[in-house]
């Protein structure tokens, strides 16, 4: 299918691995010219240089902090009005809600409600002035459902969910778009440090756990990065745009629910 993107550009957040890969990836293969940011500089030249080859985009790769505004500035510098936003960070450790204190409280609230919120403020306007716009969140599918030890990232995503509710709809008369992909369990890094950790506190190996893990989900495997990139690029393309204030579950069927 053509997604009527190509040429447009787009800004990927914290994109050098895993799930904002394979965003980043998706949305390449169809065209889009992408801004890539991380903090591992080798990580992210080497996925800029993947991406580059295999799609022949522009393809721009920004080492910086986004949940810092001098992170924030350096990529809006490298594309300053961006068609697609994709927000998405590394969220808090895996820790017992006991042992966190304000300051993680407050870190956890800037790294994934703050963040994602002050970017859409800087290139929204523009969007509506062009009429095309689509903004991309990726939150968690614990926003739905407890996920023990993550409680701060939980609360931090479920507050940007509510935050961001009202908003799509006010910019939706403009072809502009919200939406947050929710994944479940992804083969990503942040997946295997928490099984690892888990495995740590239950005195387990830690492939007994990813088996364990994997069992749970219907479909009886975990979701791949190219997948999840797929859905992110179909959401941010022209046949998407009545599609908008949605929370779409990336999970293999694992929250149970019929609405």
């Amino acid at each position: 299918m053509d997604l009527g993107i190509a040429g447009r550009k787009a800004i990927v957040c914290a994109s050098s691995r895993g799930l904002g890969k394979g965003c980043a990836f998706a949305l390449a293969r169809n065209g889009v010219h992408v801004t890539l940011n991380g903090r591992d500089e080798q990580a992210l030249n080497g996925t800029a240089e993947e991406i580059a080859k295999a799609t022949g985009v522009q393809v721009k790769a920004v080492l910086a902090d986004i949940g810092s505004p001098e992170g924030q500035a350096k990529v809006l510098a490298a594309c300053p009005d961006p068609d697609i936003l994709v927000n998405n960070n590394g969220g808090p450790p895996f820790r017992d809600f006991r042992q966190v204190d304000r300051k993680a409280l407050l870190e956890g609230v800037i790294m994934n409600m703050a963040t994602p919120i002050e970017l859409i403020q800087q290139v929204i306007d523009k969007m509506i002035e062009r009429r095309f716009g689509r903004v991309v969140n990726i939150t968690s599918i614990s926003v739905r459902m407890p996920v023990v030890g993550l409680d701060l990232s939980s609360g931090a995503r479920a507050g940007l969910t509510a935050f961001l509710s009202g908003v799509a709809r006010t910019v939706a008369q403009h072809n502009v778009t919200i939406n947050n992909i929710l994944p479940g369990f992804f083969e990503t890094d942040r997946l295997r440090t928490g099984m690892s950790a888990t495995a740590k506190m239950q005195n387990r190996s830690v492939n007994e756990v990813a088996d364990e893990r994997a069992n749970s989900v219907p479909a009886r495997r975990f979701g791949s990065p190219h997948e999840f990139g797929e859905t992110c690029a179909f959401l941010c393309s022209q046949q998407a745009g009545y599609i908008t204030g949605q929370n779409i579950l990336l999970d293999g069927g694992l929250f149970a629910s019929a609405f």
